[in-house]
């Protein structure tokens, strides 16, 4: 019933993990392939290895988290090699795999997609993050040319394939960095990343709790606004869009679906109902679609209607 195809990829379900949770290892990515994710996305890779930013790197707040990790991972080098552990097992169990990656330039971004593409089925570039430091994440998402370049380069390298562009919501129009890495070539849109710069201070000791001071937000509270960038994608491009933010029962991602995802992906929700939140949203899903007597398929984009 949950059976879903994007970029002619046939995925058992289209309730994904996000990028960024569970994703450390390949152990991580398959527990939660066994507890029914559709695809896992592992976390944002780069060329090299990068500690990313001191503790702590997490703080809860009302309606979800700020984080502020700082893209930590051993670079691409290494992590191939737990994809190539459990690639395997992830083929028996029907889940796919995403490759998320990030670079300071179009250049990095291609060497990263060149050395992955082949232990993945579909590529993610992270040109959203808000707090990665530097010349990386949101500093290219905003800029629509710097989008459509990295875009290019990755489409240029990467022939078999499909390559997703992760868009951040701290734009003053997400529509125009959508038609930008649209016609860039990209085959579908992630939206959205965490919202923010935010911050938290103890007032206690009068200084913010995060280790970099600020972070992005992520959880339940920002659910409406990603629903409305899913919204205003979808009625600006012709591309698949997979919704992300909030995402923790069947209805939000029906919700989701309704204002033009194709597909969710899923993240702090891991943290209010288990590895197993995938099983239960398919659940809840399905429930809704026999309730209804309708298909999937027939929902998506049905709030534009």
């Amino acid at each position: 019933m949950l059976k879903t195809n994007l970029f002619g990829i046939d995925f058992k379900n289209p309730v994904f993990l996000a990028a960024g949770i569970m994703g450390e290892t390949g152990s991580a990515l398959k527990r939660m392939g066994k507890n029914g994710a559709g695809a896992v996305c592992t976390k944002s890779i780069g060329l090299e290895q990068k500690m990313g930013h001191n503790n702590p790197t997490m703080v809860e707040v009302e309606g979800g988290f700020l984080n502020a990790m700082g893209l930590p991972n051993p670079g691409i080098d290494e992590y191939v090699g737990e994809i190539e552990e459990i690639r395997d097992d992830l083929k028996k169990m029907g889940v796919k795999i995403i490759g998320s990656i990030y670079g300071k330039d179009s250049n990095e971004f291609s060497k990263v997609a060149e050395t992955i593409s082949p232990f993945v089925d579909v590529i993610e570039l992270n040109i959203s993050c808000p707090h990665a430091g530097g010349f990386y994440g949101a500093q290219i998402g905003q800029n629509p040319d710097l989008s459509h370049s990295v875009v290019s380069a990755v489409k240029d390298c990467v022939n078999k394939q499909p390559v997703m562009a992760k868009l951040t919501p701290n734009v003053a129009d997400i529509k125009e960095i959508a038609k930008s890495v649209e016609d860039a070539g990209a085959d579908g849109i992630v939206a959205i990343n965490t919202l923010g710069p935010g911050m938290v201070i103890d007032i206690e000791t009068k200084k913010p709790i995060l280790g970099n001071k600020f972070g992005g937000m992520s959880g339940k509270a920002i659910k409406p606004i990603a629903i409305k960038n899913v919204y205003d994608i979808y009625s600006a491009v012709e591309l698949p869009i997979i919704g992300v933010g909030g995402i923790t029962t069947g209805l939000d991602a029906i919700e989701f679906m309704l204002a033009g995802a194709s597909a969710v992906q899923v993240g702090t929700g891991v943290y209010y109902r288990g590895y197993d939140i995938f099983d239960k949203i398919c659940e809840e899903m399905e429930q809704f679609l026999i309730e209804k007597n309708i298909k999937l398929k027939d929902i998506v984009g049905g709030a534009h209607e």
